[in-house]
């Protein structure tokens, strides 16, 4: 989507800005593993429970996969392809590490699936596996298309906003 956004602004001649919070970062008692795709992700899975926290649009990576057991929380319902073994809690965050946690252990889950998102709005699932101790798959961002400028911050786009125009 941004390389699209950075390509059609450039045609247009519109200054074009990501607002892209750093990435997590792993501290001790972390288990993360790194992977470059959703696709590679679901390659990475032994066969266990599993918490998607990838996004509905992500499930279809992961339908190929009978022999697991999958739970995803997503704000609308998913649409097939998804895989056969899933339950889908609809809700909608931000999350403390408390309901984190509780839905990890009530629902037996062995290893957390996510994106890196960056920030504290979705991290709280980060702080509970730590918690029970299981590993997390994290695939990486994307790296941003050449010449297209970043903030960490909305204080810092604001900034930018100022000084572009």
């Amino acid at each position: 989507m941004t390389a699209t956004a950075a390509a059609v602004t450039a045609e247009l001649g519109i200054p074009f800005l990501v607002l892209r919070r750093p990435g997590w970062q792993e501290t001790p008692g972390d288990n993360w593993h790194w992977v470059g795709s959703v696709t590679e992700a679901a390659a990475s899975l032994p066969a266990t429970r599993v918490f998607l926290t990838t996004g509905r649009e992500e499930l279809e990576a992961f339908a190929h996969l009978d022999t697991h057991w999958f739970l995803a929380r997503s704000v609308e319902p998913p649409e097939p392809p998804m895989p056969r073994n899933l339950k889908v809690i609809l809700d909608r965050g931000p999350f403390t590490a408390d309901n984190e946690l509780t839905l990890m252990r009530s629902h037996n889950v062995k290893v957390l699936v996510t994106k890196d998102s960056g920030g504290t709005m979705t991290s709280a699932k980060l702080t509970a596996a730590r918690h029970v101790e299981i590993p997390v798959v994290i695939v990486r961002r994307p790296p941003l298309p050449e010449d297209v400028t970043s903030v960490p911050t909305v204080q810092a786009a604001i900034s930018w906003l100022k000084n572009s125009v």
